[in-house]
């Protein structure tokens, strides 16, 4: 696997690169120290790291997308030498109101699978299960994190926070997102699901250790993680922190909030004296759960010369969401914000090239599956053959495609740089298989086979897999009903504006991420690209959100029920050439739920 591979030149330099900035860091007492990293852990979300292996190898597609920044110039970011962007399209909520950046809430409706098994025969109206669509929506926050790009200290809840990438004084920045992983495809250590059956929800922290523009990058620990299950008790499942986490970490236990199907959601993203606390409130079944990013509970930031932990409690960073907060480092323009996860999923016939997974600790604690594959056979790549094997030590890589679906120029996932699909893996086969979990040996299954995308690269770059056709929500029992996102609201305000924006742009062959030539939704391969709508909601979501309310939704039209589609794909906008041509972005506009005739404006 690639967080398993040695990368001895790359560690190399990050020495280096060390060496010449450890007094700047020493002189603002960031090099003392902390708690050292196991050898396995999340010290790098998208797996890169040349001295840490990954507890969850198929993470990357759900990090933050960092960008950056060379003498006035943003572009691609790469980890260690290959790029990590992927595709996120989203609604950033824009408001002036106090507390619109640290307290906030929305209504949610979970999406319900179709009766039907999935089909694995690429066409129009076939049957598709959400998992295969999008592996998580989240909900995006700015936070503060002092040891996180550009290094600087960070004042909570704070307009005075500079975001600006070019800014040598912005403030330290981590990104935030409370994400909801659909069933169907279990285990979630190393697949999309927690359950066969119900959703789980996680809070994540993803910071980026590398100084102002980028001169130093700690490739060891480039971009850690903080991964905590949203439970009923309030307890994380196993230890958050990057330097810490563990299979138990990953692994939901009988505290873990489950969800159904169909259920009717609160979310609740508030900041608190004891940290950043994000909750769900089932209404449909009474049942809730909480976590808060706090030291009591485990949460940690990195040392960027060590990746030495620190116990550490985060807070939101800013007051209000102004257009002006962000991220400085994140493709994503917005400090709130909502999206959606394409691009990990391909239905295959079958799966060929073995690439077993497993993790073991000295506490006891393991994690295997056999059954892993690298290749996708037969299926949406009937047409051609299924991407893959490489091989993880030397990089070399056979039947590696592009954007348009051609030969990749390159047949090397650690050298080439460039963004490239050179392996389907991780890949599950169809039916029951064994694992074993802290050495309990149990069987999961999925419904078909199918492949991630996300173990030599950030996901499927040739755009020819499920989230990339036309099986999104549309009012056909063949496709997953949609999922209704009502609000935010912040102190009981709606927020007045929006912005549309996709990041695919970075992660197309043909885009120029500075001129913003090429950068386009929907990519070049891609038979379909999805989109926000608004419409009415099909039943109540609260007793304070009749039917009838207007409710963002993703993916395509749905006959009586959308209202407005924005121009489909032409909703995204422009490329944003004056921050990052791979982000797409429209101009602020009026917020839709409050302004769409033909459904009811929500009230908090």
């Amino acid at each position: 696997m690639r967080s398993v591979r040695s990368r001895a030149l790359a560690l190399a330099a990050f020495v280096g690169l060390v060496v010449s900035v450890v007094g700047t860091l020493q002189a603002v007492g960031q090099s003392q120290a902390g708690v050292a990293p196991n050898p396995t852990g999340m010290m790098d979300c998208n797996g890169d790291s040349p001295a840490y292996h990954m507890v969850k190898v198929d993470l990357g597609g759900l990090c933050a997308d960092p960008i950056a920044a060379y003498n006035g110039w943003t572009g691609r970011f790469y980890d260690n030498g290959r790029y990590v962007g992927h595709d996120e399209p989203a609604v950033n909520f824009l408001s002036n109101t106090p507390g619109s950046a640290n307290n906030l809430s929305y209504f949610v409706q979970l999406s319900t699978d179709p009766k039907a098994a999935p089909s694995t025969t690429k066409g129009l109206n076939i049957v598709a299960d959400r998992a295969e669509l999008s592996p998580a929506i989240w909900f995006g926050l700015a936070l503060c994190d002092p040891l996180s790009y550009p290094l600087n200290p960070c004042r909570s809840d704070s307009n005075g926070n500079s975001s600006s990438i070019n800014d040598p004084l912005a403030a330290g920045s981590a990104f935030m997102e409370l994400q909801f992983y659909p069933p169907g495809f279990p285990p979630f250590i190393d697949s999309p699901s927690c359950s066969a059956h119900q959703w789980c929800a996680a809070l994540t922290i993803d910071s980026l250790e590398c100084s102002y523009g980028f001169k130093y990058c700690n490739g060891a620990c480039t971009e850690p993680v903080n991964f905590a299950f949203l439970q009923r008790n309030g307890v994380p499942a196993g230890p958050p922190s990057p330097q810490l986490s563990d299979v138990s970490s990953f692994t939901p236990n009988g505290e873990t909030l489950m969800m159904n199907p169909g259920d009717r959601l609160q979310v609740g993203i508030v900041d608190t004296p004891g940290g950043l606390r994000a909750s769900v409130t089932d209404l449909t079944t009474g049942q809730s759960g909480t976590m808060t990013a706090s030291a009591a509970n485990g949460f940690m930031d990195s040392n960027p010369v060590s990746c030495a932990g620190r116990p550490f409690t985060f807070h939101a960073e800013f007051s209000t969401a102004s257009p002006q907060n962000g991220v400085p480092w994140a493709a994503a323009v917005g400090t709130v914000t909502m999206a959606n996860e394409l691009g990990h999923f391909t239905p295959c016939s079958g799966t060929a090239n073995p690439l077993p997974y497993s993790v073991a600790y000295a506490t006891g604690q393991t994690f295997v599956d056999t059954a892993v594959g690298q290749t996708c056979t037969g299926g949406f790549e009937a047409a051609r053959p299924g991407e893959g094997p490489c091989n993880p030590t030397t990089g070399n890589c056979q039947n590696a495609t592009t954007e348009a679906g051609a030969a990749c120029p390159f047949h090397n996932f650690i050298t080439s740089g460039v963004p490239c699909e050179f392996s389907d893996a991780l890949c599950m086969p169809k039916g029951p298989r064994p694992i074993v979990t802290n050495g309990a040996f149990s069987r999961v299954a999925w419904p078909i086979a199918g492949c991630q995308s996300d173990a030599f690269q950030n996901g499927d770059l040739d755009y020819d897999g499920s989230s990339y056709v036309a099986d999104w929500p549309n009012g056909s029992p063949s496709h997953p009903t949609s999922i209704q996102y009502l609000g935010p609201f912040s102190k009981g305000h709606p927020y007045p504006q929006i912005q549309f924006e996709t990041d695919v742009g970075g992660s197309e062959a043909f885009c120029n991420t500075k001129s913003g030539a090429g950068c386009t939704a929907k990519p070049v391969g891609a038979a379909f690209y999805p989109f926000w709508t608004v419409g009415r909601s099909t039943q109540a979501i609260s007793t304070t959100q009749p039917q009838g309310t207007c409710t963002f939704d993703f993916g395509n039209v749905i006959p009586g029920v959308t209202l407005r589609s924005f121009g489909q794909d032409s909703q995204y906008g422009h490329p944003d050439v004056k921050r990052y041509g791979g982000t797409l972005v429209s101009a602020p506009m009026p917020n839709p739920e409050l302004t769409t005739p033909g459904c009811r404006p929500p009230t908090a």
